[in-house]
This record gives structure tokens, sequence and C-alpha cells, in this order.
């Protein structure tokens, strides 16, 4: 038995989920892969997958297993890579872990661009506004919005994220324009589910006593549909420019306390620290760097739309 061959076939059904699916991937027959896995059970003299009719699961040997398997294959393909001259033609699959908005507005394009340019990547994107596990989850670069904190993992910044707190100009005539944080206690505030109330500043601890309120409450996780309500008068939203821009540049929102506006959050790339970084990811980073420029286009238009205004 090919060891590195057995220990492909059972990283594939663990990230694939099954044996079919991880024979289809690897082009192999299902009884093939089964095959292989069950060699390196037997090698190794201890169980790696639990198998039931309906689905696979690792056992805590294989969790461990799987881990390291993940690194040495990974080692194992980056040596190929580089000796096969593969630096500069970069291939395989690179799976993406995006926030939703965030891709539906401003990624399409970009990773258009990105296999233009690496037509032998394959890219997976998967959309989630949930913070990922990308190594448990086998996501080889994951985008995210925050602040950065200390980590394991690598960051690279890639765009300032601009936070506007905004309402749609029928609501603000009916309920009045805030003019001090505290006044945000007589509106209706949206909220969006995953975001950290973590700021010091005015905006945020206001925005946090509203958090707090029982009744009447809007929460939703995904932006577009809270600015969607803020247009639709339903009350004040804080949202990032990247998703607000549109709304605010065609005057359907306002923004409110500009003066107050809570401190900036930034994208960032966020990828497994590691000595040998795959090439697909190397390109990804090198590629998405200043894409979206200095300040990024969606506040750029922002900006023109409020010097015409002035």
């Amino acid at each position: 038995m090919d060891r590195i061959d057995a220990m492909r076939a059972f990283v594939s059904v663990v990230t694939e989920g099954s044996f079919s699916n991880a024979a289809t991937a690897m082009q192999l027959s299902p009884q093939l892969v089964s095959k292989y896995v069950s060699k390196l059970e037997e090698r190794l003299d201890v169980r790696l997958l639990h198998r039931t009719t309906r689905k696979v699961s690792l056992t805590e040997a294989g969790t461990h297993y799987f881990q390291h398997a993940q690194q040495i294959l990974l080692s194992i393909d980056e040596m190929d890579s580089q000796l096969g001259g593969l630096q500069q033609n970069p291939k395989g699959t690179l799976r993406i872990s995006a926030p939703v908005s965030f891709a539906l507005k401003h990624l399409s394009k970009l990773l258009a661009e990105f296999q233009l340019q690496y037509p032998q990547v394959n890219v997976d994107l998967q959309l989630n506004d949930r913070k990922v596990d990308i190594v448990d989850e086998g996501f080889d670069i994951a985008l995210r919005i925050g602040r950065l904190k200390s980590s394991s993992l690598i960051a690279k910044p890639v765009a300032p994220i601009r936070l506007m707190l905004c309402a749609a100009p029928a609501y603000l005539k009916k309920h009045g324009i805030p003019r001090q944080p505290e006044d945000l206690k007589h509106h209706r505030y949206l909220h969006y589910s995953y975001m950290e109330m973590e700021g010091k500043d005015e905006v945020s601890q206001w925005l946090r006593v509203k958090n707090s309120e029982s009744s009447g409450q809007f929460h939703c996780n995904n932006g577009d549909v809270l600015v969607g309500a803020a247009i639709a008068g339903a009350g004040i939203v804080l949202q990032p420019t990247f998703i607000a821009s549109d709304a605010i540049s065609r005057g359907e929102l306002v923004e409110i306390l500009p003066e107050f506006a809570p401190e900036s959050l930034g994208l960032y790339a966020v990828y497994a620290n590691r000595k040998l970084l795959p090439n697909k990811v190397r390109c990804f980073i090198d590629f998405i760097d200043g894409y979206y420029g200095s300040p990024p286009y969606w506040d750029q238009a922002i900006i023109s739309a409020q010097a015409q205004t002035s």
C-alpha cells in the first residue's frame, strides 16, 4: 500500500464527507478508497472513522491523525509545487470563507479577475458571517471583518471598513434627528446579530443600551436586510459603508451623528501560520492587496455624493 495515497484517501473522505464523494474527488472507485482507509487503519492498529450507512465521522484518534495528515500532505504538495516550477503557475482548489454581504457586493469581480490571471486555480467560495475555524474546516483563507486580535493565524489588512449610523429621511422627519448619542434612546435601533459592541465610544455605549431592550426589537444576521429595513423607515441602523454606500449616495439613507462615528474596523485576509504557504494562497493574498483602493471605492462614492450636495 502506498502510504501517501492512503493518507490522501483518508483526508479526502473526511473533507468530502463520504467515501463516494472522496472517490469522485480523487477519480478512484469507492472500493479502492475504502480499501486505502482500511489498510491505513490496519497499519496504525487504530480505528480512524466511525462508519454508518448514512455518514462517516472521525474517532478521537482519527481527529488527531487528520490534523497531522493535512499538514504532511500540504508539505509534500508544497515541495512538489516548488520543484515542479508551479510557483509561477499555481493550481489546485482555493477554499475561501467570506462574509455574505461583502462577498455578494464586492467579491465576484475580484474572483473573476483572479481566475483570469490564474486559470489553473479552482475557487470554492463559502459564504458565512460566523467566524469559521479555517484549519478544522479546511479553508485556505478567510476574509474577516472586525478589529485585529491576537491569534495564531496570520491576518493581512486588505481595506478599512468604515461604520456609519444612518436612517431614512422620512424616518428622521417623523422621529427627529439625533443631535447627541444619548438621543438614540428615543429611536428604534435595527440590530445586526453578529455586531461586537466592544467600542468605548458614546454611540457604541448607547447602542449597547438599546440592545438590552425587551420589546419591539428587530434583529437580523444580514446587513443588507437591515439596510433595506432602514430605507423603508423601520429605524436607525449601524452598518459598514460597503453595504450602505449605494443607499447613501442615492439619498435613501443619510448619516447621523457623523462627529460621533465609531472607530473603523478592518477587512483582513486570514490564513494559517505556515512556513510553507501554498502558492495559490500566496497569489490570492498578493492579488487582493490594494485591490479595493485607499479609500475603498465604496467610500469614494460617498465622498463624491457628499461633495455634490455640499
